[in-house]
């Protein structure tokens, strides 16, 4: 009797709550199958778990391979000498990879250091250093090829991690990539350097019989009469010369090796390049 005084609002009520009693997993499925609502529109259906391709998974290795490679290739095409792979910043790129990889931190700092502390404690002798990282993820995940092209695309695609691999004065190289085993995400780390033993070098000498002052790079000095000084540093920058005759400074870029003295003659004071 009570189900025929019923509205019908009482009669879908009561219906649903038959099917939430008697289904109780298909109303799950149901739930979570409008989360995807451009399943429902289209009107498609689940295939059979044994129909869905399994995720496309990267040979890493050679996604590292590439990477090197196609930054090369940019290098060439910019005027820039081509890298080598180091084991020592591999080592410290896959460090890296596989701590972001394990903790799902994307981050330089994720593991609470610097890149050239891991450089360093990965046997690098450096004297310069510089670092790209990335993370990729896709539900049906990358083919090799694509893999690589997408990383080296972001990076060639932001300013500050193209100058990294524009860099001129870098000379070695160490990329790795790691999946997070819980998000497949990948991360990729890419690390630039240049060796302790390949500074620049140059000396300067004063033969002017009085002290003479110079700025190098964004420091000045002071250099006392018959005084030599040897230079080292990662990158070359302009030398600037003051007080000498004829406009009275000159600005040189100076050559790995160079040696300069500084003379005076009737002329004034002059920097000759030995």
């Amino acid at each position: 009797m009570r189900s025929r005084r019923c509205s019908g609002r009482c009669a879908c009520f009561e219906a649903m709550v038959s099917i939430l009693h008697a289904a109780p997993v298909a109303c799950l499925v149901l739930a979570l199958g409008a989360a995807h609502a451009q399943v429902v529109e289209e009107g498609a259906r689940r295939p059979p778990a044994a129909n869905v391709a399994p995720p496309r998974s990267a040979d890493l290795r050679q996604v590292t391979l590439l990477i090197v490679r196609q930054t090369n290739e940019l290098r060439t095409a910019h005027g820039a000498s081509s890298i080598v792979v180091s084991d020592a910043l591999s080592r410290a790129a896959g460090y890296f990879a596989e701590y972001m990889a394990r903790t799902d931190q994307h981050a330089h700092d994720a593991d609470g250091s610097t890149p050239s502390a891991r450089a360093k404690q990965h046997g690098y002798n450096f004297c310069m250093v510089s670092e790209n990282i990335a993370m990729q993820y896709s539900s049906v995940g990358f083919s090799t090829e694509d893999l690589a092209q997408r990383l080296v695309a972001g990076w060639e695609n932001s300013p500050e991690h193209r100058k990294n691999m524009l860099d001129p004065h870098a000379m070695e190289t160490g990329v790795a990539l790691a999946r997070s085993p819980r998000t497949g995400r990948y991360y990729a780390v890419q690390m630039f350097g240049r060796p302790q033993a390949a500074m620049y070098a140059f000396q300067i000498t004063n033969d002017s019989g009085a002290k003479v002052q110079y700025r190098f790079g964004a420091r000045e000095y002071d250099l006392p009469a018959r005084t030599t000084r040897t230079h080292e540093q990662c990158r070359p920058y302009p030398l600037l010369m003051h007080g000498l005759a004829e406009g009275g400074e000159s600005s040189i870029q100076p050559v790995d090796g160079e040696r300069f003295t500084v003379v005076r003659d009737r002329r004034g004071l002059r920097l000759v390049k030995q």
